[in-house]
């Protein structure tokens, strides 16, 4: 089957299968329906873990015992639920933006806009983006072979940017910087993926964007 980006609590994974790496999707946490994302470098099998978001025997299972590498893309406590679990199952190297990091249960990295992330031979950016949490990030893959993809938390979703709970000054940053950082930089055939339900292309979302400022989330 092709991808498709959907999956539902109890399904089971979606898998996307790009020249020098694997995306699998996976749906955690019930009813909050967290996303996680493993990605595993195919030249050199190491993965990475996008949000240990809930589940840890599940994203165990997923993931097996050869994880180098958490990202967590924002604070808050449904992608996380699970980290410290995983992470002392594996070993692997927890990862979250500086400002966000201090909410975490562990980190042993912390990055900021620019950084870059290795997963094997393949290189993620990390992107900066202010307004859901303070710490807050995306992460980049500027694929060789194809399209860029996106990695977005919950910071855009097909629909809109996320939740900034009512605060104007925070919607501003956020909707700034989804702009300015990811949708003036990326071409419309990038491909993205959200912390929570289905996937979508910047092309899709470009034209919502003059409503989104109007409406003010």
């Amino acid at each position: 089957m092709s991808y498709t980006g959907h999956v539902s609590p109890g399904s089971g994974p979606a898998v996307r299968e790009l020249p020098a790496l694997t995306i699998t999707k996976q749906s955690v946490g019930g009813a909050s329906d967290n996303n996680a994302y493993l990605l595993r470098c195919t030249a050199t099998g190491a993965q990475l873990l996008i949000d240990a978001a809930n589940d840890a025997s599940a994203l165990l299972s997923l993931a097996g015992s050869e994880l180098s590498t958490v990202v967590t893309t924002h604070a808050h406590g449904d992608h996380w639920g699970a980290l410290a679990e995983v992470v002392a199952a594996t070993g692997a190297a927890s990862v979250a933006h500086r400002d966000d990091a201090p909410e975490l249960p562990v980190v042993t990295r912390t990055v900021e806009d620019g950084d870059t992330i290795t997963v094997g031979e393949v290189t993620l950016e990390v992107i900066h983006l202010v307004g859901h949490t303070p710490g807050s990030i995306a992460l980049l893959y500027r694929d060789p072979a194809g399209t860029p993809h996106l990695w977005t938390g919950d910071s855009l979703f097909p629909g809109g940017v996320g939740n900034t709970r009512g605060d104007r000054t925070a919607f501003e940053s956020l909707i700034t910087d989804v702009e300015t950082k990811l949708f003036a930089r990326l071409p419309d055939s990038t491909w993205f993926y959200p912390g929570h339900g289905d996937d979508s292309t910047l092309g899709t979302e470009r034209p919502a964007l003059p409503d989104w400022h109007e409406r003010g989330w």
